[in-house]
């Protein structure tokens, strides 16, 4: 285990570690660092970095789909009902 103030990616601490070192384990996620958690030396869970959300632009995204070929919503709908089992009932 790597000391309380610098943990690395891939480290695996215990529950009492996680309890005693919470500090120290926030800051390596804010890092990016990824923690294993173990209970009698049993992994039981991952601590990982919070995916934060990226704005993209308005403009970037209608210059990727710009080349993209239009959908025809008709046909679109009438292949999407050809591969859904019609006996499932709709959800209303």
């Amino acid at each position: 285990m790597a000391t309380a103030s610098h943990l690395c990616y891939h480290d695996v601490i215990t529950q009492r570690e996680l309890r005693n070192n919470s500090g120290a384990i926030m800051r390596a996620l804010d890092r990016g660092e990824t923690v294993v958690l173990t209970r009698n030396g049993v992994p039981v869970g991952e601590l990982r970095p919070w995916a934060r959300r990226r704005f993209v632009p308005a403009d970037t995204v209608l210059a990727a789909f710009q080349g993209a070929p239009t959908v025809d919503a008709a046909q679109f709908r009438s292949d999407v009902d050809a591969l859904l089992d019609p006996a499932i009932p709709a959800r209303e």
